[in-house]
């Protein structure tokens, strides 16, 4: 047990980004902070700066010369914040990765930005999820942090309103499968997280930023154990990683939900996470038997459509508390209470793997509605997140960037 709960609450705070090099959140490629790079203001009316001309690495990166004619980009000490263009003279604030010239925002550049990658099979409700914490951090919960959340470039903005916001906000209506990357390639959407925590007496406010680096990825994408050379290689260069399973995908959860329904086929979470593992531990260089230093969080999706045979008083059940800040009572009650279910389920392995495997890690029970959607539309309650934030929460009190609070 003790072993468990320090896995859960971690021993010792997540190991930040070295301060002399960030990972882009676009290529991932790590970048020397002094050799960020500028992009140039270019030219307002007839004043002075560069006219735009075509960036044929941004060009290359997204696929397409379409809003890819801007103002060039030049070298300069990229840790120093602002730089003059040696071009037209104009300083200039605007950084940019240096491989793939997308935009890197001032807070990631200067805070220990860290990148949180969510991964889950087919059937999830990865689409649903992604699309729910969003709006949950944007509102509610950030209220709550005080913090805010968004996103860092035009192309999240219009796939996040058209593909997320639009359809399950406006239209009520369900997010369909996501296609294979084989057949739909697709770019990451890229918010950050920024928060504030207060000054104390032994400590003064601080400002840190957190790189949400979101895949819609499809089920079949995760079956493949050439997933490093897909678009999931995010994961090498993520600090975190959030793990979606579907219960239904647990043979022995079947029979506790309403109106059961036959596995998709998408594979085992514990395939899944170990295929995932694999990649990490390759990247790592990790021998047999050292432990990943990442944490990770695992979360079962759905939790409104177990029956009733789970207790009411189940920490599951219950609100979060303590909003603002991390209360570690509830966190382990709620470790304590999925890990109960997943080895009554007879999915026990998949616990002992991840406490085979990483350093820390801690099980979540989510639910993205609220309530069981009908026809393809969300139910006549409307959408009614349940502890979606979790996760992230519990991530964030391991970055340092939340505190902790107990009774």
């Amino acid at each position: 047990m003790a072993n468990v709960l320090s896995q859960v609450l971690g021993g010792r705070p997540a190991a930040g980004r070295s301060k002399s090099a960030l990972t882009c959140p676009y290529c991932f490629e790590d970048v020397p902070r002094a050799e960020i790079a500028f992009r140039c203001l270019g030219r307002a009316g007839r004043g002075p700066g560069c006219a735009p001309i075509l960036d044929e690495k941004l060009a290359d990166y997204t696929g397409s010369t379409a809003g890819a004619s801007l103002p060039p980009v030049f070298a300069a000490p990229g840790n120093r914040g602002r730089a003059d263009c040696p071009a037209c003279g104009r300083p200039t604030g605007r950084r940019v990765c240096p491989e793939c010239h997308n935009a890197l925002p001032s807070a990631y550049c200067d805070s220990p930005g860290r990148i949180v990658a969510l991964v889950g099979a087919k059937n999830a409700g990865k689409s649903t999820y992604i699309a729910v914490l969003l709006h949950e951090l944007m509102n509610r919960v950030g209220g709550e942090l005080d913090a805010s959340l968004v996103a860092c470039d035009d192309r999240t903005i219009d796939r996040y309103r058209r593909d997320f916001a639009a359809p399950l906000y406006d239209q009520r209506r369900l997010l369909p499968t996501t296609p294979s990357a084989a057949t739909a390639p697709r770019e990451p959407m890229v918010f950050l997280l920024s928060r504030t925590k207060e000054a104390k007496r032994w400590r003064p406010a601080k400002t840190e930023g957190l790189a949400l680096v979101l895949f819609d990825t499809a089920g079949e994408d995760l079956r493949s154990r050439d997933i490093r050379d897909l678009h999931l290689r995010y994961l090498e260069a993520a600090d975190a990683i959030v793990f979606l399973v579907d219960p239904l995908e647990l043979a022995g959860a079947r029979g506790s939900v309403v109106a059961p329904v036959e596995p998709d086929g998408s594979g085992e979470p514990i395939d899944i996470i170990a295929r995932v593992t694999e990649s990490l531990r390759q990247k790592h260089g990790l021998r047999t038997g050292d432990h990943l230093p990442i944490p990770v969080a695992v979360a079962l999706t759905k939790i409104d459509a177990l029956t009733s045979s789970m207790e009411r008083q189940s920490a599951l059940h219950r609100t979060r508390a303590h909003p603002g800040m991390l209360d570690l009572d509830d966190r382990e009650s709620v470790h304590e209470q999925v890990r109960a279910l997943l080895h009554d389920w007879q999915a026990a392995p998949l616990d002992r793997y991840l406490a085979q495997q990483y350093d820390s890690y801690a099980l979540f029970g989510v639910s993205a509605l609220g309530a069981m959607p009908h026809d393809g539309q969300v139910g006549a309650g409307g959408i009614r997140p349940h502890r979606v934030e979790d996760p992230l929460l519990w991530l964030l009190h391991r970055f340092g960037m939340l505190d902790g609070a107990r009774g």
